[in-house]
């Protein structure tokens, strides 16, 4: 096994989970990831070897019919998928997000009827804040739910769906005038249950179709569009009486969860083109000598690895805060800065190491520059993460 990104402290059932995933990922994923990607072809076969080995109910209770596995089994098990190609970790993290969701904040009816049928991968999850709007500013969300009696009438666009297609249920987060105090209790985050494709896929729900992207292909990333979209009450997360008006506090912890994903996914992505680069270094002869001879590319491939050690490290510490009980917001923002930033570094020192040849299509590097800048945006901006974290740390060394 190679050295880098290694965690200590797993159970044996975690390390099995982790060569199974790690097997179908060199077998299955690295093998035709190209091909779909150029294509922009559903990975429908590898989906199906997901479901197979579990991985859509991974998280969720076994009394659900889940494997009832940690934050960080999850966290390192999207490492491992995104290390064979991102799109793969992006089908199962906005389906894990719901889940999630449902786990931590829904109602016993509700856990009873998603949960079941999404551990099977039956039924799959989307997530849904953005607007086209807004992007980080999820105070100026317009898309609004108007209650009459015992449902919900529901307008506005959302934008930026991950599995938006796929999907069956979309966790949506909309406003809900209740007279709270700040713009945020007057959020509800509700369950919109559709049939998967495109086009109007439930009463007043479009699903226009697919977003053109630069890369993170194969995957579908869609608009929603509502348009007098009735909903019963019981589709608040959590039940009227629990939910209404908690839909951004709902959202912010599945956020979380979202941020060590996507720290887990740059990690993997910067295994992947460490892989890349320090075995055509090996290769490459340059001036009578393979390129790891040359001080400047053995160099980088030292920065290289620092970077994967330290990115690992704080997204496996992000994830067991999380597992622990302990409020994490502060961790998980640090492990998705660096992880991201990290991973855009190293991607590029591993493009320049191919010289030429990474520019080409033919060669894996090229499609890794495509793939890393999205996770600079995904899941808060670095900007955001920073936000985040000074504010955290402000109030922890508040002087008294």
């Amino acid at each position: 096994m190679a050295r880098l990104a290694q965690t200590p402290g797993l159970t044996d059932v975690q390390q099995s989970i982790l060569e199974t995933v790690r097997e179908f990922v060199d077998k299955e994923i690295i093998p035709h990831a190209q091909h779909l990607e150029h294509a922009d072809e559903y990975p429908a076969d590898i989906v199906d070897g997901m479901r197979e080995m579990g991985l859509f109910g991974i998280t969720i209770d076994e009394e659900y019919g889940g494997l009832g596995e940690s934050l960080l089994t999850y966290a390192l098990v999207v490492e491992e998928l995104s290390r064979g190609w991102m799109s793969i970790s992006g089908i199962v993290n906005t389906h894990f997000i719901v889940a999630y969701l449902i786990s931590q904040h829904g109602s016993p009816e509700q856990k009873q009827y998603f949960l079941p049928k999404m551990a099977e991968g039956r039924v799959r999850g989307a997530f849904s804040m953005s607007e086209p709007g807004c992007g980080s500013d999820v105070s100026a969300i317009r898309t609004k739910a108007v209650r009459n009696g015992d449902q919900f009438t529901i307008d506005g666009q959302k934008m930026w769906l991950t599995n938006g297609g796929y999907s069956s249920v979309v966790a949506t987060l909309v406003k809900t005038d209740l007279g709270a105090d700040t713009v945020y209790g007057n959020m509800t985050t509700f369950l919109l249950e559709k049939e998967p494709g495109f086009g109007e896929t439930a009463p007043g729900l479009t699903i226009p179709g697919k977003i053109e992207k630069m890369g993170y292909k194969g995957v579908e990333t869609t608009e929603m569009v509502l348009e007098g979209h009735t909903v019963p009450s019981s589709a608040v997360l959590g039940g009227v009486d629990a939910g209404l008006g908690r839909g951004f506090y709902q959202m912010m912890d599945g956020i979380e969860v979202g941020r060590v994903n996507v720290a887990a996914r740059a990690c993997g992505i910067s295994i992947r083109a460490f892989e890349l680069a320090v075995a055509y270094a090996q290769q490459r002869q340059t001036f009578g000598k393979p390129l790891t001879g040359h001080q400047a590319i053995a160099f980088k491939l030292a920065e290289m690895g620092t970077k994967i050690e330290a990115a690992h490290a704080l997204m496996v510490n992000a994830a067991r805060l999380k597992d622990a009980g302990k409020r994490n917001d502060v961790e998980a923002g640090m492990a998705k800065l660096l992880a991201s930033e990290y991973c855009a570094e190293v991607v590029q020192e591993a493009f320049r190491i191919h010289g030429g040849y990474g520019y080409s299509k033919e060669y894996e590097i090229e499609r890794l520059m495509r793939e890393a800048p999205f996770l600079l945006i995904g899941e808060g901006t670095s900007e955001i993460q920073k936000t985040i974290i000074s504010r955290g740390l402000l109030k922890e060394y508040k002087q008294r």
